[in-house]
């Protein structure tokens, strides 16, 4: 499937999708937000793809926010085209993706651009990065669900009620970035993060953060009881002689 304002590469089970408006700052117009959804679903479907790294084109932003300007334009006509219905749901389907979504935050990521952030399961940013979570500014709302799941309710609060900037640094201490790294080692963080995860069983990845998912707001007791029944159930492990055989081949049977 080919993109407009897309770059797509897969490389050794690790689907790497690239942001590249970079004369925009790879501001997200509808477009852009589309294809986003397409490649997740794509990426998704595809069995070799074992892990997913977001990142964007040029040296100054992951993505800058919402194409204010295709925006205005679209507010100024009588009778604006429809949008893509499932562009309203692209960063719920980031977040849901089978697949564990990791970002390469090459610089801002402002607005629109921190919602994606946060609807992926882990960031590694460098010191370029800097996050704003935007909507009160222009009168909206947006990762109310997102952001408390990476930093906690009152720093959520804080961030979403006063917009501020928060710098590479102050996101590492509040855990709205997992590493920080120089940026000319930023993506091979992210793509050692996802060899990692892209080496283990893919069925038991993307089962465990589907289990995740599903424990959110439910109680502790319930989260238990989830594991046991998905391990007899989608989860069933893996035979003992298949699941340990590299241990197994590696240390003997004695």
């Amino acid at each position: 499937m080919s993109y407009e304002h897309l770059l797509i590469d897969i490389h050794e089970h690790v689907g790497v999708i690239t942001l590249n408006r970079p004369e925009v700052l790879n501001a997200m117009n509808r477009k852009l937000s589309s294809e986003i959804n397409a490649a997740v679903g794509q990426l998704d479907d595809d069995d070799d793809v074992h892990a997913i790294i977001f990142t964007g084109s040029g040296e100054r932003a992951f993505s800058a926010g919402a194409d204010i300007h295709e925006m205005a334009e679209l507010a100024k006509m009588d009778s604006p085209p429809p949008s893509d219905p499932a562009r309203a749901e692209f960063a719920w389907n980031i977040a849901a993706s089978r697949k564990p979504t990791i970002g390469a935050l090459n610089g801002l990521a402002y607005g629109g651009g921190a919602v994606l952030a946060s609807s992926l399961d882990m960031r590694v940013g460098c010191e370029a990065t800097r996050f704003r979570f935007l909507a009160v500014q222009y009168g909206r709302v947006n990762s109310t669900w997102s952001l408390p799941q990476q930093v906690g309710w009152p720093m959520a609060k804080e961030l979403l009620f006063t917009a501020r900037v928060v710098g590479a640094e102050d996101a590492l201490r509040i855990g709205l970035l997992n590493h920080l790294v120089p940026r000319e080692q930023l993506m091979e963080k992210a793509m050692e993060l996802a060899g990692l995860i892209a080496a283990n069983d893919p069925r038991m990845v993307q089962g465990v953060k589907q289990l995740l998912i599903r424990d959110i707001g439910e109680g502790w007791r319930s989260h238990y009881e989830n594991e046991l029944d998905a391990q007899k159930n989608e989860l069933a492990p893996t035979p003992v002689l298949e699941g340990f055989k590299p241990f197994l081949d590696r240390k003997g049977r004695s």
